[in-house]
């Protein structure tokens, strides 16, 4: 595995594998990995001749009181695994590498950038979508992996992709989770022995929606009141955003017909977490949860971190 964290450089060893007919996969991240990363670097692995891994935490993407400085980083660490994986090429630049004078341009998607997660972190999406496509114009790869933990993400990077006409396939691999259901995130280190405990909250919510949902409510609203009544259970817990919107779309909805995706964003403490279901309601005799396949990438559409 060579490790860049020059553009330039990065860029010619690439383009001379380019013109050889390798495809080139990219999985961005944030750096201090975990199994989810790996799942995406091993469907990376599996889809391209060669993968590409970013570890950057990008200070565009964090406002002026979240965890810049405290977000773990263990670039050490992550280059064995990576290394180990089979990845061929680390691209691991610094600050003054990707941004060497400050940023003028901005990339934005902002009606679904103000949404959900966007919502209380003004400015979030706005600084995902411009790394994300600095990073696509640098590696230009044919595939990019990203986690459906970060549904939202996803969602506002494909559409980003579509109206910008990239020529990046975007594929959206499925949430890894520890045994009691959590979704694994680098945030998770952040959670003392009793938020650990209590952050089982989170998927216990997605739970008990499905469950609601396979009985008959349809009511997209009520749904959305008996889940914050559920998460107001656990102390420790305080529900930032509890909402049920068009799982393509992320539009509010009524009536739960179509699929929609259940998406939460919780804090355990000062921990903010992140977890999502996509359900749909089907006629009796049905199974009433499904994946929702438009976000597994298998449609071939082009397009997380």
């Amino acid at each position: 595995m060579r490790v860049f964290s020059n553009i330039e450089e990065l860029r010619h060893t690439l383009d001379a594998l380019k013109r050889q007919g390798r495809t080139v996969g990219l999985v961005p991240t944030m750096g201090y990995l975990h199994a989810g990363h790996m799942q995406l670097v091993t469907r990376a692995r599996a889809e391209n001749d060669i993968v590409v891994v970013s570890i950057f935490v990008n200070p565009l993407q964090f406002g002026p009181a979240e965890d810049l400085g405290k977000y773990p980083r263990d670039l050490e660490r992550d280059g064995a695994m990576l290394k180990q994986a089979g990845v061929n090429f680390l691209f691991a630049p610094g600050v003054e590498d990707m941004y060497p004078r400050p940023m003028e341009t901005v990339v934005d998607v902002p009606d679904l950038g103000r949404e959900l997660e966007g919502a209380v972190r003004p400015g979030h999406f706005a600084g995902v979508a411009t790394v994300v496509t600095k990073l696509f114009n640098i590696v230009q790869p044919q595939t990019a992996y990203f986690g459906e933990k970060d549904y939202q993400q996803v969602v506002i990077i494909k559409r980003m992709v579509e109206d910008l006409a990239v020529p990046v396939r975007v594929i959206a691999v499925p949430t890894v989770r520890d045994s009691d259901g959590l979704a694994l995130s680098s945030r998770n280190v952040y959670l003392s022995p009793d938020e650990r405990r209590a952050a089982v909250i989170v998927p216990q919510t997605l739970d008990e929606a499905e469950r609601l949902v396979s009985e008959g409510l349809t009511d997209a609203g009520e749904l959305e009141k008996k889940l914050t009544a559920f998460i107001g259970r656990q102390p420790l817990a305080k529900a930032e955003v509890v909402a049920v919107r068009d799982a393509s779309t992320l539009a509010p909805v009524a009536r739960i017909e179509d699929p929609i995706v259940v998406a939460l964003f919780i804090s355990i403490g000062t921990t903010r977490l992140l977890d999502n279901r996509v359900i749909r309601s089907q006629s009796p005799g049905d199974n009433n949860i499904v994946r929702n396949n438009r976000m597994s990438g298998q449609s071939g559409k082009g397009v997380t971190k």
